[in-house]
């Protein structure tokens, strides 16, 4: 389980596949690495992953290296990931921690596109559309004001909400914090939609069914 508050942006340091299966190695400060084990679940780009190894990797920074499976790959953006380019890093949650975002669990739900950047002082709103096989099966989750992880930032969702397109409001903070102040038009995002929400919907739904 993960809060949605990215701790800090990690480097990738290599993405190579082989045999359906992408090795990923990501460079991470080592005070967000202290005490991290083997089998440990980290939110990368809001994907759950499993570390298969740590080690240092220079003076400041700690390598964390991650198996990512061919479906992982197929349904979330780190099947483009390249060697110099940012992730967002977060640890799960432990007992007792603050909960500053929604709950997350890692698990994408779909796939979006940046589509508008408008950017006015520190004012900055990034406007976005669910993939076109994403639509009928998860447009219905999206509400102004409600919450949507998006590569894994707990944020949220500004009145634009419509078939599927969507828009947030960030604070610099969250732009210099995550990489998300790095995307541009056309960049593909990860998309977890918010559990309550997706529990809320569905109950209606079951109801309405059997009123009618």
């Amino acid at each position: 389980m993960f809060t949605g508050i990215v701790q800090s942006k990690a480097q990738v340091l290599s993405a190579e596949n082989s045999n359906g299966v992408c090795h990923l190695t990501i460079a991470v400060e080592k005070q967000y690495a202290q005490q991290i084990e083997l089998g440990a679940s980290i939110a990368i780009n809001g994907v759950c992953l499993t570390v298969v190894k740590q080690q240092d990797h220079d003076g400041e920074n700690a390598r964390i290296d991650f198996d990512v499976i061919d479906e992982t790959l197929r349904v979330t953006n780190l099947s483009s990931v390249k060697s110099g380019d940012y992730v967002n890093f977060e640890r799960s949650l432990k007992v007792g921690d603050e909960i500053g975002g929604h709950q997350v669990s890692g698990h994408i739900h779909a796939l979006a596109t940046v589509t508008l950047i408008e950017q006015q002082g520190d004012n900055c709103s990034i406007h976005f559309t669910l993939d076109e096989n994403y639509q009928d099966g998860y447009a219905k989750y999206l509400f102004g004001k409600g919450f949507v992880s998006i590569n894994g930032t707990s944020l949220t969702l500004g009145e634009s909400v419509e078939n599927g397109q969507f828009n947030v409001h960030l604070i610099p903070e969250t732009l210099t914090r995550t990489n998300i102040g790095e995307l541009t038009v056309g960049d593909k995002v990860n998309i977890e939609m918010d559990q309550q929400t997706i529990t809320i919907v569905s109950t209606i739904e079951r109801m309405k069914l059997k009123l009618a």
